[in-house]
């Protein structure tokens, strides 16, 4: 019979043909023996970029955890922190064009260390039960997916990730944009868009800051846009990202590059 990754080949597969052309990866670790996983996420990438000419948009990297009804104890393929960062790294020494994505599945101190291994997506708030962001979560609540091991709200992850050096980018451009698969490719292996990334991520951080964050959250967030606008090396996309600024302070919104 075929293993899941040959089924999951073949749907991405169809997929790009099909016209889906940004496409993400994923391995569930602990289900089966880390190496063999690991191996499998890496040669599927391979294959994308290979045949399609396109790579992974994005690759996730969950871990088996507790649920209602899942002990991730009972699994023998489970892994340590040590070889799961370890995973991360090497994920981003090989793809290193893809975004990589870590949830709320793990900690702060895990979160962390991913971080400078080359996580590039991280969530906040999350909620994993039906309805979840609908109304709050009763305690016996038994729909959600895994358990949330870090319980910091949104505004406490930003003030986090600005107070560590990062800038939080709420950025969507490319997709509105139509820069997705060989176009978004082209711009990322060239490191093009980083004159896309960097104004988006201060533009979009800017909107956050005015409209939802604690005065605290504001305060930092603002000093790193004002810090971070004079990196951006086009003279051009400097200015005008900064005249964008300005109008988002006086209410405007949903600038992009």
């Amino acid at each position: 019979p075929k293993h899941d990754y040959a089924y999951h080949t073949e749907a991405m597969d169809r997929a790009q043909e099909g016209g889906i052309d940004d496409v993400g990866l994923g391995v569930l670790f602990g289900l089966e023996g880390y190496r063999y996983e690991f191996a499998g996420l890496l040669m599927h990438a391979e294959h994308l970029e290979a045949v399609h000419g396109v790579g992974p948009h994005t690759i996730s990297v969950p871990r088996v955890k507790k649920a209602d009804d899942i002990d991730p104890e009972a699994f023998d393929n489970g892994i340590s922190d040590e070889i799961f960062e370890k995973i991360i790294a090497l994920i981003r020494v090989a793809v290193p064009y893809t975004g990589m994505i870590i949830s709320t599945r793990e900690g702060k101190n895990v979160r962390e260390k991913a971080l400078e291994l080359g996580i590039s997506q991280i969530s906040g708030g999350s909620r994993t039960s039906v309805g979840g962001y609908v109304e709050e979560e009763p305690e016996d609540d038994n729909s959600a997916q895994f358990d949330v091991s870090d319980r910091r709200t949104l505004d406490e992850v930003l003030n986090w990730l600005i107070t560590l050096g990062y800038v939080p980018s709420f950025c969507t451009a490319c997709y509105r944009e139509g820069r997705t698969g060989d176009r978004f490719m082209s711009l990322c292996k060239s490191k093009q868009i980083l004159n896309c990334c960097h104004p988006n991520a201060l533009m979009t951080l800017k909107e956050y800051l005015e409209d939802y964050a604690s005065e605290d959250t504001k305060k930092k967030g603002l000093a790193m846009i004002e810090s971070e606008l004079k990196k951006i090396p086009n003279e051009k996309v400097r200015q005008l990202a900064a005249r964008h600024l300005a109008e988002i302070s006086e209410g405007k919104r949903d600038f992009r590059f």
